[in-house]
Parts: C-alpha cells; sequence; structure tokens
C-alpha cells in the first residue's frame, strides 16, 4: 500500500469519525429538546391541575419563582403574561 493509499485511507476513517461525532451531537440535542419539551409540557399539566406529584411541586414552584423573578414589574403579578418559552427553539446555551 503506498503513501497515497494510506493518506487516502486515513482521511476516510476520518471522515467515518466525524459523521459519527456529529450523529452523536445531533441526536444529544434532539434527545435535550425532547426533555425540554416534556419538561414544559409537565409544567403546564400541573399549573392547569390536570396532575399532581409530590416529586413535581418543589420544581413547579422553583419555575414560578424564575419566572417571576424573569418578567419583573407591576404587571408580571396582576395580568397573565404570554409564555417567553418556545418548545419549538433549543434549549439556551450558556456563553
Amino acid at each position: 500500500m503506498g503513501f497515497l493509499d494510506k493518506a487516502k485511507a486515513a482521511a476516510e476513517q476520518a471522515t467515518t469519525k466525524a459523521k459519527e461525532g456529529v450523529d452523536d451531537v445531533q441526536a444529544k440535542r434532539e434527545l435535550g429538546q425532547a426533555y425540554s419539551e416534556l419538561g414544559k409540557t409537565t409544567y403546564d399539566l400541573i399549573e392547569n391541575g390536570d396532575i399532581t406529584d409530590q416529586r413535581l411541586a418543589a420544581i413547579a414552584a422553583k419555575i414560578r419563582a424564575l419566572r417571576e423573578r424573569a418578567t419583573p414589574g407591576p404587571a408580571s403579578s396582576t395580568t397573565a403574561k404570554a409564555d417567553p418559552y418556545d418548545s419549538t427553539q433549543p434549549p439556551a446555551m450558556p456563553n
């Protein structure tokens, strides 16, 4: 096997590994989105009174508090605001 054949084989292996890495990242991103959608749906069900579970109550309370902090001002406690969460978007990534 000549030098060019070895280089070609190495490049093909690198391409295959890169594709596998991209597939892994994509699968993890989709998994994160699915978990996010599940969490949003669960929160909505809790808020509507459709489900209750002691394990979820503290998390839902934390979300309520965070949402209140995220939308400060007099209108936040007296009027309902549109939900800023868009489940079709990926979760925010830290800087």
